[in-house]
């Protein structure tokens, strides 16, 4: 994906709202060889940029002073509750570096899986997104991941899946975490008939109706 960015002259707080009542966003250009650089960007080009998931997995080709380099978007701060993005932060991409990148998980062949056909499991997607450690020509998009062979009550860990040629998983100390799990509906037990009627006769004690007799014939 590609963006136009701007060359921003001034900083501090000021500056950036009045930047902001313009109708652009403050931003900054960091990593590589080269000094970190003040951004500007279009407010409304960019919100429905970042509406689109690979603006946040992939690696953006930025275009700034007819110059076009390879970026990473790592971080995004709204406003707490206006639709306003505050300010936000590229990485530049080397070549020949190793990175760190959350991705999405894209899941397929759920409602064909034993679980869910014949089992009538529930799906729980414990993660949605997996963070990996890649060149960044072997970065991908997303990682699509086919449940249609997991079994009742099973559950899917990393190591299970097969990664992308050059990705590795970043554990943070969890070495195998679980991805989904398969597990049974909970069901609701009804009230037996005896308990039903006993509460009925307790109902009707209690409003004071005298128990119905059958009558006697003289």
């Amino acid at each position: 994906m590609k963006f136009v960015a701007y060359e921003r002259a001034k900083q501090g707080t000021g500056a950036s709202r009045r930047l902001r009542i313009t109708g652009k966003t403050p931003g900054i250009v960091y990593g590589g060889d080269t000094q970190p650089q003040l951004i500007e960007i279009d407010h409304n080009a960019l919100w429905h940029a970042l509406k689109k998931e690979a603006f946040h997995s992939s690696i953006l080709e930025m275009d700034l002073a007819g110059a076009v380099t390879k970026v990473l978007l790592r971080d995004v701060q709204y406003h707490p509750f206006r639709q306003l993005v505050q300010h936000i932060d590229f990485q530049r991409v080397d070549a020949k570096t190793r990175m760190n990148m959350k991705v999405p998980l894209h899941f397929k062949g759920e409602e064909e899986s034993d679980a869910v056909k014949l089992d009538h499991n529930l799906v729980n997607h414990v993660m949605t997104e997996l963070e990996i450690n890649c060149l960044p020509s072997d970065l991908p998009e997303f990682i699509e991941i086919d449940l249609s062979g997991l079994k009742k009550n099973a559950t899917l860990h990393v190591n299970d899946i097969k990664l992308p040629k050059g990705v590795k998983f970043v554990s943070h100390g969890k070495t195998n975490p679980v991805i989904v799990s398969a597990v049974p509906p909970l069901v609701s037990e009804e009230p037996a008939p005896a308990a039903e009627g006993a509460a009925a006769e307790g109902a009707a004690a209690a409003a004071g109706k005298p128990a119905a007799k059958t009558a006697k014939k003289k």
